[in-house]
């Protein structure tokens, strides 16, 4: 992966995200990937490795721990009342970049395409933690660090997940 714009690394040993401009880091965050692990395989409920892009971002001015169903706001704000009423709901808040695979049989296209598993980075409750892999196939991030993420790069960036 070519650090020489902007660049994402996602390493899932050490659940952190770091952003690389001129082969520089100049920023990395805790994040939470999949409970079930690693794998691109639809259905999985795992977080697909090597190398992706963001294809598209969500959330432009929304406020922060604004809830998104299918990359839509919903004009609900997250908070503790929200959450006691719907405990079973998986919480994709603020911001999304929305990933695809730039990896034919890895990553892209078939059983295994990051793009059409709708694998995002999001925010997620700032009471979820960080740093333990319990998402549903996704990367999670405080909210304050993927708004920050959002404004930090571009569609088409490079993203890189690694075991």
């Amino acid at each position: 992966m070519s650090k020489s714009a902007v660049s994402i690394v996602i390493s899932i040993a050490s659940q952190t995200l770091s952003l690389y401009r001129a082969n520089q880091t100049t920023c990395s965050y805790p994040i939470s990937s999949a409970l079930n692990g690693i794998g691109g395989e639809k259905n999985s409920g795992k977080t697909p490795l090597g190398r992706h892009i963001v294809r598209v971002k969500v959330g432009q001015g929304l406020p922060i721990n604004s809830v998104l169903v299918g990359r839509r706001p919903t004009g609900e704000v997250y908070s503790p009342v929200l959450a006691q009423a719907q405990p079973e709901r998986d919480w994709v808040l603020s911001r999304i970049l929305w990933l695809s695979g730039l990896e034919r049989g890895i990553n892209r296209l078939g059983q295994v395409d990051t793009m059409q598993r709708y694998i995002y980075i999001h925010g997620t409750p700032d009471t979820e933690p960080m740093g333990t892999p319990l998402s549903h196939g996704c990367i999670r991030m405080r909210n304050t660090d993927v708004m920050a993420l959002f404004e930090a790069v571009p569609v088409g960036t490079e993203v890189l997940i690694q075991a």
